[in-house]
């Protein structure tokens, strides 16, 4: 499984990076059909997660910040958890859910049908195909919807502060702005990216090795899904570790 996953991603990388200088282009139709089928129709689900999210973290905080009088920390905390953890963490989870499972079930289904077979015997080359268009929209999808995400979470944390402990507008906006840098909002794309890379490499590696007909299908799925997450988190840990506590 290692090897087969080691080899997709060397193919990626080929055909990215190198066919086209060659002559050898992926179809940028198929990539902006898969941007919307994998970031576009997931963005009512990042909303709700992104703003659910804010809305309990403001009030987890407020909670416990308020019986120490500093209430005022709460736009602070709900700022930094959202741009550096929060956000790219669940937002990846949601993705994965959504787009992984069906970029991984579609994969399988058209393995276990024979068409994967059928564009070989084409001299269609299966990667370039079908997992580069995939993959290209994955990247540019997974950090929008973490950007988007990021701000509805932030309005979520606002909705707290404004009408449940009083909180200025203007001044809510200034203090999360004050208590986050540039780096902070970095360190969150950048694991989005990898994230991105992580969830649709092990996707599509799931689909293109799919054995057992319409049961292989369902077990491929389930384990994509699996794999992406501790994949996920664990990336995620090591990343945080290197952003946060290297220095």
């Amino acid at each position: 499984m290692l090897k087969n996953y080691l080899r997709l991603n060397l193919s990626l990388l080929y055909w990215v990076f190198v066919a086209p200088f060659t002559g050898q282009f992926f179809s940028v139709s198929q990539i902006f059909r898969q941007m919307v089928f994998i970031g576009v129709r997931a963005t009512s689900m990042v909303a709700l997660t992104a703003f659910s999210i804010g809305v309990t973290l403001a009030m987890q905080a407020a909670h416990s910040l308020q019986q120490m009088g500093a209430e005022i920390y709460v736009p602070d905390l709900v700022m930094l958890s959202i741009l550096r953890e929060m956000g790219p963490v669940l937002i990846a989870v949601i993705v994965i859910g959504r787009s992984g499972s069906a970029v991984a079930a579609e994969l399988g289904t058209m393995k276990v049908s024979e068409e994967i077979e059928a564009l070989e015997v084409m001299a269609i080359n299966p990667v370039r195909y079908l997992v580069v268009p995939r993959f290209l929209a994955m990247l540019v999808m997974l950090p929008a919807l973490t950007i988007f995400g990021n701000y509805i979470g932030v309005l979520g944390g606002w909705a707290v502060c404004r009408f449940a402990l009083n909180f200025n507008t203007a001044g809510y906006i200034m203090r999360a702005l004050e208590s986050a840098d540039t780096w902070d909002l970095y360190s969150g794309m950048i694991k989005s990216g990898v994230f991105a890379w992580i969830v649709i490499t092990i996707a599509c590696n799931a689909g293109l090795h799919v054995e057992g007909g319409a049961e292989g299908v369902g077990q491929a799925t389930t384990s994509s899904v699996v794999q992406a997450l501790l994949a996920m988190l664990v990336t995620n840990a090591i990343l945080t570790g290197i952003f946060f506590f290297g220095a």
